[in-house]
């Protein structure tokens, strides 16, 4: 082959590496920040690591990722039938500021949530792995408004699902795979320090979490307004 002819081949195959790299590191940040709020299914999970065992509270950690990926899939091509509207930069300033807006009310409410409050009730028998697999599934999919605030992070992370097969893949896969290191993460957590991680752990956990929720949509909303590129990270 002819070294003059492979080499615009190789500088697509960069580019075409890179886009997804970018898309897939933005999958695992908007896996992570629509997992690691103590609503429900949060507390659910600590219930039955604690209770039941870490591989109980995993498994409910991958029956709400299942359902975030079901409400990601329905978000992403939803937002695919405007993208005319998205491509459009000032239409794209505004959406990033109304997402920056909803992120920041949603880490508030999560900072100033008490998560112990429904932590100390029964969690009823242990049941089968697939039993509570799925009860953690039915419980996070009856909570459509997980849509919102997916929309505003794809529209505050530019994450766009891609047209080819394999990026879309990727792309979708890197969301599930994000909230899958949360739960990993959180029940690991839980079982090393299950004698010595009380109420007040808890709350401090979750004042962290809405605080770190709060200083992204502080510094995208400065960026966006400010027109300061990220793109390099994501």
């Amino acid at each position: 082959m002819n070294p003059i002819n492979l080499e615009p081949q190789l500088i697509n195959i960069w580019a075409e590496f890179q886009s997804t790299f970018q898309l897939v590191c933005k999958g695992l940040i908007i896996g992570i920040i629509i997992s690691a709020p103590m609503g429900p299914t949060g507390i659910l999970c600590i219930q039955r690591t604690f209770n039941k065992g870490r591989e109980y509270g995993l498994v409910t950690g991958a029956g709400a990722a299942t359902s975030d990926l079901l409400y990601a899939v329905i978000t992403g091509f939803g937002m695919s039938f405007v993208m005319d509207f998205i491509d459009r930069p000032e239409n794209i300033f505004w959406l990033k500021v109304m997402g920056s807006g909803l992120l920041l009310f949603f880490g508030i409410h999560t900072f100033r949530s008490d998560p112990t409050q429904k932590m100390h009730k029964p969690s009823g028998q242990k049941g089968t792995l697939l039993s509570n697999y799925i009860s953690a599934f039915l419980i996070t999919v009856a909570n459509p408004l997980i849509v919102f605030l997916l929309i505003a992070l794809f529209a505050q992370f530019t994450f766009v699902v891609p047209t080819n097969f394999f990026g879309l893949i990727f792309g979708f896969l890197s969301i599930i795979a994000g909230a899958m290191l949360w739960w990993i993460g959180l029940t690991y957590t839980l079982t090393r320090m299950k004698h010595s991680f009380g109420d007040k752990g808890l709350k401090v956990m979750n004042r962290i979490i809405g605080g770190i929720v709060i200083a992204i949509s502080v510094i995208y909303a400065f960026s966006t307004i400010f027109k300061i590129s990220f793109r390099f990270y994501i």
